[in-house]
């Protein structure tokens, strides 16, 4: 049977489990807020920035003489403790929770306080000798330290992010590169438009998601612009001079972050602004990610049925009814996790929009659906690289073939014989189902010599002068 502790808080006494490191009032945040199933410790970058957190503000609150040595020096081995990943556990609450994340400031104040009182040789719970409210979370507020956390959090998860994106363009490239000489079929609203490459093809995919590395980047630089010293609203209440710029100063240095401190604390604590435009910048990631796998699976539809162009890695049976069946299920996954993301999104839109006054209450489901962003698409890129793009293979005489009996290529002949017997020759082959090289000839517009040249499919993947006639 499961020993327990009594703690107490405004509300009166509350078990908690004996060996928990956390709290009372984490304890009634588990008791309270049972809703995504998605807890604090299933983003390892929050806890360990919450730790980041508590770390800087000990620092400061020790240079300034707000916390003798002894006691400083112990909760910063805490700290380091949390920062490890040792504890992740002990920060079971819902990610999402009414109070503006008082939770999940009161959850890490009662775990680094307990990890301080076993390394000071005291029991879990002995808080007259170190207290999560007068110790840990001295000169601070949750709301200035909770967003200090998410902004430190999600600028190192951008970096992973950023991470997995590049080696998903690099996938794309390589193909683009091994395709260089696949000719094809361009298309534009579903139609036969002009001749290209399945390596310009799959180096545009390349070219378009690497755009929204440095979109991500510039964007997750506004995290670095943090309240720490705010306390309450802005004021800095209960917080002594120069806390702000110090601790700011303090945690650049234990994170490696260039952080600096909000210029007006009374706007920096309510404001969402970086958490908009961060989210935006997924959201425009995930929407090209997602045409990207549309584009995979139309290309590769078929097999005797549709484009057949390439070939998508077989990943498991189709169908429990159609023999034989291989669908995209890799491209048709992310495809969904996009759809997530861009609801996600829209979420962090109207939490943002949602702040009243001095206050965002909001910031515990903009936190989990940005977290839930950055998991869901580091998840769904290596799934498409490593189990879709590096296997893709081209059927090269089914493209060549849809090239040279293509009506679309037609247009390169507007230069030659004009729009108006262009169009002609157009209409005639697709009511007769001659093709387009015959029929120039039938009609004498050109002679053969010029025409193997014009339509050369070559000569029609890239700019270049007329050919003399």
């Amino acid at each position: 049977m499961e020993q327990y502790r009594l703690e107490s808080d405004l509300l009166g006494e509350l078990q908690v489990p004996i060996g928990a490191y956390y709290g009372v009032q984490t304890q009634r945040a588990i008791n309270n807020f049972n809703i995504s199933g998605q807890k604090l410790f299933s983003y390892p970058e929050f806890v360990k920035a919450l730790g980041y957190v508590k770390k800087g503000a000990a620092k400061t609150n020790y240079e300034l003489g707000l916390l003798d040595e002894n006691l400083y020096q112990h909760i910063d081995k805490a700290c380091d403790a949390v920062i490890s990943g040792k504890y992740n556990y002990e920060f079971p609450i819902d990610m999402i929770q009414g109070g503006a994340g008082t939770s999940v400031n009161m959850n890490t104040n009662e775990v680094i306080a307990n990890i301080t009182l076993e390394l000071l040789g005291h029991q879990k719970g002995e808080y007259q000798y170190c207290s999560p409210n007068d110790h840990i979370n001295l000169s601070q507020s949750t709301n200035d330290a909770y967003p200090s956390a998410i902004k430190i959090a999600l600028y190192n998860m951008n970096k992973i992010l950023v991470e997995k994106l590049q080696q998903i363009v690099e996938a794309f490239r390589r193909k683009g590169f091994e395709f260089q000489d696949v000719i094809k079929m361009g298309r534009t609203q579903l139609q036969d438009a002009v001749p290209m490459t399945m390596g310009q093809e799959f180096e545009a995919f390349a070219a378009t998601l690497e755009e929204d590395i440095e979109k991500l980047n510039n964007n997750a630089k506004l995290f670095v612009e943090l309240n720490m010293g705010a306390t309450a609203i802005g004021t800095g209440i209960n917080a002594p001079t120069g806390y702000a710029k110090r601790c700011a100063e303090n945690l650049a240095q234990i994170t490696g972050i260039p952080i600096v401190s909000a210029p007006d604390l009374v706007e920096a604590t309510p404001d969402t602004g970086a958490y908009v435009i961060y989210s935006s910048a997924m959201k425009r990631m995930a929407v090209k990610l997602s045409k990207i796998c549309n584009d995979l699976r139309l290309l590769s539809s078929g097999p005797r049925a549709g484009l057949y162009e390439i070939n998508l890695p077989p990943m498991q049976p189709g169908s429990s009814i159609m023999p034989g069946k291989v669908n995209p299920v890799i491209p048709e996954v992310v495809n969904q996790v996009c759809y997530k993301v861009i609801g996600n999104d829209l979420t962090v839109t109207f939490a943002a929009e949602a702040g009243q006054l001095q206050l965002n209450v909001m910031e515990p489901v903009l936190c989990h659906a940005i977290m839930e962003n950055n998991h869901f698409l580091c998840n769904a890129l290596d799934t498409l690289r490593e189990k879709c793009v590096v296997g893709i293979t081209a059927n090269k005489e089914v493209c060549l073939n849809m090239v040279k009996n293509s009506i679309g290529i037609v247009t390169a002949l507007n230069p030659y014989i004009g729009y108006k017997n262009s169009t002609k020759i157009a209409k005639e082959a697709l009511e007769t189902g001659k093709s387009v090289y015959d029929l120039v000839i039938e009609h004498q517009l050109l002679s053969q010599e010029k025409l193997d040249e014009i339509l050369d499919p070559k000569n029609m993947l890239n700019p270049h002068n007329k050919i003399l006639i």
